[in-house]
């Protein structure tokens, strides 16, 4: 039987706080690029109880993905978009989800993320992180911006970490690790970064931020 909204909240308000869960409940995130990154992210974020979610991919589900993204071998061929809103739903029946099966480009970003405090960055490509940022700190500076490079292959997990590059523009991982180097994308280390990416939403959304 699925809890009630009100059990799911005195869960979630038991373990965080009423004030700070009432903070998570009311806020709203979007996550651009629903890989390794931004499915692990939307993941922990509809798991601390988040109210709102804009998912954002063109994408579908390959068979390659299944090593380190949260989608399962029955979703194989959907939309990235579906298939996370189906997981999520599972894990936070309560939660409000927004989502567009579209590519990102400097044309939509304002109107697409214009209503959205939080912008969580997690695309693959370099080329399309960079498209992002710069698009959202031109057109949207008044939006905190939580962004991620680096966190490829194996080394220590202990070199990720979240940086405060401005007033709203944080960075997670450890700034160097390329697929180029060899070895692809590890599943622990990509959800390491994720998990940056997740755990400095959540402190923005409590009001607090790195030095």
């Amino acid at each position: 039987m699925i809890p009630t909204r009100e059990e799911m909240h005195a869960a979630l308000a038991e373990r965080h706080g009423a004030e700070r869960q009432a903070r998570f409940e009311n806020a709203s995130v979007a996550v651009c690029g629903l890989g390794g990154l931004g499915s692990n992210a939307a993941v922990s974020l509809a798991r601390a109880g988040v109210g709102h979610l804009h998912l954002i991919d063109f994408d579908r589900v390959d068979i390659s993905n299944l090593n380190r993204q949260q989608y399962f071998p029955d979703q194989l061929g959907m939309y990235k978009t579906e298939a996370l809103t189906q997981t999520l739903t599972r894990i936070a029946p309560y939660i409000r989800i927004t989502s567009d099966t579209v590519k990102l480009t400097e044309e939509n970003i304002p109107e697409l993320l214009g209503s959205y405090d939080i912008i969580c960055e997690a695309f693959d490509r370099a080329d399309q992180k960079a498209m992002l940022c710069n698009c959202v700190l031109e057109k949207l500076p008044d939006k905190y911006l939580v962004a991620a490079s680096g966190m490829a292959g194996l080394d220590s997990s202990n070199r990720i970490v979240t940086r405060r590059l401005s007033k709203r523009f944080y960075l997670c991982g450890d700034g160097t690790s390329d697929v180029a180097d060899g070895l692809g994308l590890i599943s622990a280390r990509v959800a390491v970064c994720a998990a940056h990416e997740a755990t400095m939403i959540l402190r923005i959304i409590s009001g607090e931020y790195e030095p």
